[in-house]
């Protein structure tokens, strides 16, 4: 396979992997935020089961200590490529590249499971329709 498009591949991954991180991150605060604008589609339960799920992979992976399978399946494609790759997760690369520094694992886990607590949290806060709409 061409390396321009092992690249194109990889690029598409990590859009995916930036995608699924922003439902997760911004779903949350959509969830909250809807609760105090009484917005009613935060309590559309599809999207509540979605987000629960979501975040319930990420904890899972992180007690784990699994790295996501999109970052391995990126970092393949631009190793076939011969570009560069990052070692770790890609939260840690990022917050690596953004905030100079690098945290241990286990903060990771804490953060995860904080964020995925917050995450069942809401559905005591701002309870979901017991319908899907």
């Amino acid at each position: 396979m061409p390396f321009t498009l092992l690249l194109l591949l990889a690029d598409v991954i990590l859009i995916l992997h930036v995608l699924f991180v922003a439902f997760v991150v911004l779903g949350l605060f959509a969830v909250y935020l809807g609760y105090f604008l009484n917005w009613q589609w935060v309590r559309n339960r599809v999207f509540r089961i979605v987000h629960l799920c979501a975040i319930g992979y990420v904890v899972g992976q992180a007690w784990l200590g699994a790295v996501c399978p999109l970052t391995t399946w990126e970092m393949a494609l631009r190793a076939e490529a011969g570009a560069a790759t990052y070692a770790g997760s890609f939260i840690q690369y990022w917050l690596h590249s953004l905030l100079y520094f690098t945290l241990p694992e286990w903060v990771f886990v804490v953060v995860y499971t904080l964020f995925g607590s917050l995450v069942l949290a809401s559905w005591l806060v701002v309870k979901p329709c017991k319908r899907a709409s």
